[in-house]
């Protein structure tokens, strides 16, 4: 745990960080030109000759047509500020998604141009790929992103390509339980790096179907619990993991709700958006 100690607003115990990523229609799919097909990762299905597969496009498309509507409302209900890490692509095809954010309470966060594995591209293209998705997100939601967050893997030129876009956070980092100052290589000014956390994720319902949302549920509840308690004295953060077309099911929106029922009977949380918390890390902690 570090050392490093400074208030939440509000003198909050926990700075609580909801994740809502937006990765479905911009995902890998020989309709879009590539050589691969994106896994059906709720079966373990993986095409090894690169035929459509129209069925798991539309697997993806659940997240837009009828998850984000059950995710939206339980926000809205338990009124959480949340970061949305979008694919910017997925912004530009979702109308409802990018009507619901524009204007909103939420942050939009840069999850790339599209939801593709940016560690393949030279410096030169991924300057590119993190403009043209900063461009793309200010043009739908009128707000140009702040933070990034890579498809798993990033390069050693990435934290530089961000600094030279003007980009105030990275959160492709799962060492720590609150932010920090992260070093850039190429450069001589440190990043501000939001860490996000893997084992609170809903991906993992995804990967393994027998881990059910009671599971998750349970785990997240005593991720919070732990943490809550170390606020009393220290910074301390809690990231969980959404996607659309994973916690929006009928069968697992539920155990979200109970969640945030859970929370909510909790005092002194603050329901942080990714930008919130680094802006005020920034303002407390010198480099």
């Amino acid at each position: 745990m570090s050392n490093t100690t400074y208030p939440w607003p509000g003198k909050a115990r926990l700075a609580l960080s909801v994740v809502v990523n937006v990765e479905e229609l911009s995902e890998y799919s020989i309709g879009e030109g590539d050589k691969i097909t994106e896994p059906v990762d709720e079966l373990n299905v993986s095409l090894h000759k690169p035929i459509r597969n129209y069925g798991n496009e539309s697997n993806y498309r659940y997240g837009i047509n009828e998850g984000h509507a059950r995710v939206a409302a339980l926000l809205d209900k338990y009124q959480v500020a949340a970061t949305y890490t979008a694919a910017a692509l997925s912004l530009e095809r979702a109308d409802s998604v990018t009507s619901y954010l524009r204007g909103s309470r939420h942050e939009v966060c840069s999850h790339g141009y599209r939801w593709i594995h940016q560690f393949r591209l030279g410096p030169d293209a991924e300057r590119r790929f993190i403009r043209d998705a900063a461009d793309s997100i200010e043009k739908t939601t009128g707000r140009r992103p702040v933070g990034w967050l890579s498809r798993y893997l990033h390069t050693a030129d990435t934290r530089r390509l961000l600094q030279e876009e003007g980009f105030l956070y990275h959160m492709d980092d799962y060492s720590a339980d609150a932010p920090f100052w992260g070093q850039v290589d190429g450069s001589d000014q440190p990043m501000v790096i939001v860490p996000y956390q893997l084992d609170t994720n809903d991906m993992k319902m995804w990967l393994a179907p027998s881990y059910l949302p009671s599971h998750w549920l349970e785990y997240a509840i005593d991720s919070f619990d732990t943490l809550y308690a170390e606020g009393a004295h220290a910074p301390r953060m809690m990231s969980l993991g959404l996607h659309l077309r994973i916690i929006g099911r009928p069968g697992r929106i539920g155990a979200f709700e109970k969640f945030l029922a859970y929370v909510a009977q909790k005092p002194d949380v603050w329901y942080a958006t990714r930008r919130g918390i680094a802006e005020h890390f920034a303002a407390q902690v010198a480099r």
